[in-house]
């Protein structure tokens, strides 16, 4: 007598959701601030989250071409392919060896020949938060940035250069940054990097760690179709229909 064949146990939404969702992102960031940058963006959700995204923040104190330096040194900490993405962030920065833009031009492209992503600012990371204001275009010295953001129509109180706060009180005003920072991009030669000030890609790190928030948060997974609590509650209904319709014809099978 012939085996009856089994039928395969019914996967559940769930289940088939969880198992669809990417493989969780390898980031290392390398900041040229000891403190500024990485207190930025430890505090975006995924930095406390490794089942979201495997996150490496190290703030070196180092400029331009020491710092791609020392990012292939950190890259090389680990396996080969370990990291999806490497992120060099540093600022143009009127001193010490950015004070050429040559140098800063040569970072760059030593970064893109190692295949590293870039998050510059010109001339200061600050600029990143001036941009969650107003869409800003005066050429500006690192050093004025304190005064811009301490005004009553930006952050209205003392800034701290390495606050540990920024990321929080300017989340609300993020989407607004993004599209400043592109706009400004769109006035310069991408060629002549070390001269467009002020300039920032910053917004690229930014959108590339919301969208590990998005792609790989267990709370997102399931995407209901309008915000409409009564069809949230239909759809709801009629995936648990289907599970119960496919559990049934497996125990009549």
């Amino acid at each position: 007598m012939a085996n009856k064949q089994s039928n395969p146990k019914p996967r559940s939404y769930l289940n088939r959701k969880i198992n669809q969702r990417a493989t969780i992102p390898k980031f290392l960031i390398v900041c040229e601030g000891e403190k500024t940058e990485p207190n930025y963006f430890k505090k975006f959700p995924v930095s406390t989250r490794p089942d979201i995204m495997d996150l490496d923040i190290e703030g070196v104190g180092k400029t331009s071409l020491s710092l791609v330096q020392e990012t292939e040194r950190l890259k090389k900490e680990k396996e080969k392919g370990y990291y999806d993405q490497v992120w060099c962030v540093f600022d143009r920065d009127f001193k010490n060896e950015n004070f050429n833009a040559q140098n800063f031009n040569s970072a760059i492209a030593l970064a893109k020949q190692k295949k590293f992503q870039i998050a510059y600012s010109n001339d200061a990371f600050e600029l990143w938060y001036i941009l969650h204001f107003e869409y800003y275009v005066s050429a500006t010295h690192r050093d004025d940035y304190k005064k811009l953001l301490e005004d009553k129509k930006r952050l209205g109180h003392k800034y701290k250069k390495n606050s540990e706060t920024m990321y929080k009180e300017l989340e609300d005003k993020q989407h607004t940054a993004i599209q400043n920072a592109k706009k400004l991009l769109e006035k310069y030669d991408p060629a002549m990097t070390g001269n467009h000030n002020p300039s920032t890609t910053v917004h690229l790190l930014v959108e590339e760690l919301n969208k590990a928030i998005q792609n790989n948060n267990p709370s997102k997974d399931i995407q209901f179709p309008t915000s409409d609590l009564r069809i949230w509650m239909l759809y709801l209904v009629i995936i648990s229909n289907a599970e119960m319709y496919l559990l049934l014809c497996l125990i009549e099978g």
